[in-house]
């Protein structure tokens, strides 16, 4: 894994990681296979902690709503459950690069699930 940021290092950025599918969005799984794998989030963040990055996560809960237009509001908007917003993640890295490396040990992986990473806007620009 690569270096988190730290002192002597470039000042770290803001990234976010937004999860889709994965176990969450199944519905074949048991409850004692749903908890392992919680279970390997909770140990991939605490690892996240333990480099130095501050990383802040939420998992979603569903089913959610759309609103287009201001007024179309409809219920399930996804057309799969592969591409059902499941939860984000926001934490440091020292650069696009080095946050595409801490997507790679993300544990959605194992039943299908998807990352996208984004830089987080800086406010202070």
């Amino acid at each position: 894994m690569s270096e988190p940021p730290g002192e002597g290092r470039v000042p770290p950025s803001t990234f976010m990681l937004i999860f889709r599918g994965g176990a969450v969005s199944r519905h074949d799984l048991s409850p004692s296979e749903l908890q392992a794998h919680v279970e390997k989030w909770y140990r991939w963040s605490e690892e996240l902690t333990g480099q130095g990055r501050r990383n802040t996560g939420t998992a979603l809960d569903g089913p959610g709503a759309t609103v287009r237009d201001r007024e179309l509001v409809t219920d399930g908007p996804y057309a799969e459950s592969k591409d059902l917003v499941t939860g984000s993640m926001i934490f440091e890295a020292a650069s696009l690069e080095d946050a595409i490396e801490v997507a790679r040990g993300c544990p959605t992986y194992e039943f299908g699930g998807t990352v996208e990473v984004r830089p987080v806007q800086d406010y202070r620009i």
